[in-house]
């Protein structure tokens, strides 16, 4: 039987687990520990997005279906228009328009760098990443960029 997102959500026994989960293209459940500090980061760039754009909503954690299966962003910004076209979803078939992910020790540039291509291909108009010291970087689907050019006073580093 294949593990579907909606099974990994429904199972109780998945329910409360530390850590954030996500599927790969063989409908294997992918693990990622939390700590202190990405849980703060996490925080701090939700925090930042609601109070520097205007129109949509920032939050943790959003499910998206990817060619590689189920993904899920450490954060997301997402539009009104987005929202009310997929807000009510178990997993959205498109990305919110920018997907942030805080890199964690375990990550490797490999799995970033592809991560990134399929929040690209999902519909993602940007994709940052956070560093451990709060140093930011932005991508278009061309390549990285100086800052955001969706909310270009998002800072470079952010500060705990």
């Amino acid at each position: 039987m294949l593990l579907t997102w909606e099974a990994v959500c429904a199972d109780p026994s998945l329910r409360d687990l530390p850590y954030k989960i996500e599927l790969n293209r063989f409908n294997q459940i992918i693990m990622a520990p939390a700590n202190f500090q990405h849980s703060r980061y996490q925080g701090e760039i939700a925090w930042l997005l609601r109070r520097l754009l205007k129109g949509g909503k920032a939050f943790p954690e959003a499910a998206i279906m990817t060619t590689d299966n189920v993904k899920v962003p450490d954060v997301v910004w997402a539009s009104r228009g987005w929202l009310k076209q997929h807000g009510g979803k178990t997993t959205a078939p498109v990305a919110p328009e920018i997907c942030v992910e805080v890199l964690s020790p375990t990550n490797t540039v490999e799995e970033i760098d592809a991560k990134r291509a399929l929040y690209f291909e999902a519909g993602a108009h940007e994709v940052w990443t956070c560093a451990d010291d709060g140093a930011m970087c932005f991508y278009h689907a061309a390549g990285p960029l100086p800052a955001s050019v969706l909310c270009p006073k998002f800072p470079v580093r952010v500060k705990l």
